[in-house]
């Protein structure tokens, strides 16, 4: 009788452990749901009343070079996000917007471009109504070419940038271009055309 009883709870043992393991096997199998990628932020241009015709980033090329606006955020000069990258950099923050960029040059053409003390001429330009002003990072003007807070450049052919950018501006938000002039080429695209 007592060997019946051990066979018994042994085979509810096995039967039991068998049951559990194919549940536990069951479940480490079970594929995990995909974590979704949050989606990339490259304007908040709608926080503005500005309704885009065309996503970011936008490439406008003139004469060689190209400019690629690849995100841009407008804060407001005295919010804490502004006030941070004003510190960071240099900035003077003297207007009521302050616009951070991120952007790509490229130069693919056979001459150097550069925007130094030897050619202090605008290459690009960002209109929402009027002009953007570009601001100077005073604690990156000695850099040529800098990574993190833009000023002066200088691109040899076939040579690209990746860099930031900001801009200083007071009026109203009403459409929005990206133009590019090298040398008497000039060309611009529309990202928010004109408020009707």
């Amino acid at each position: 009788m007592k060997k019946t009883m051990i066979k018994v709870a042994l085979a509810g043992s096995m039967l039991f452990s068998g049951v559990f393991g194919q549940v536990v096997v069951t479940n480490a199998a079970a594929p995990k749901p995909a974590a979704t990628a949050a989606p990339v932020v490259r304007d908040n241009l709608s926080s503005y009343g500005l309704k885009k015709d065309i996503e970011l980033p936008v490439t406008v090329t003139a004469g060689g070079v190209s400019y690629t606006l690849e995100k841009i955020m407008i804060m407001e000069t005295k919010s804490a996000a502004a006030q941070a990258l004003i510190k960071k950099y240099g900035y003077a923050g003297k207007k009521k917007y302050f616009i951070w960029t991120k952007i790509t040059i490229a130069n693919n053409s056979k001459a150097v471009v550069q925007q130094t003390s030897k050619d202090l001429s605008d290459k690009w330009r960002l209109i929402f109504e009027t002009d953007a002003i570009k601001s100077m990072p005073a604690l990156k003007t000695d850099v040529v070419n800098s990574k993190d807070a833009l000023w002066d450049w200088k691109l040899a052919p076939g040579q690209k940038l990746s860099t930031f950018e900001a801009y200083g501006y007071d009026g109203p938000f009403n459409l929005f271009l990206v133009s590019v002039g090298i040398k008497g080429n000039n060309e611009y695209k529309f990202v928010v055309p004109q408020v009707k």
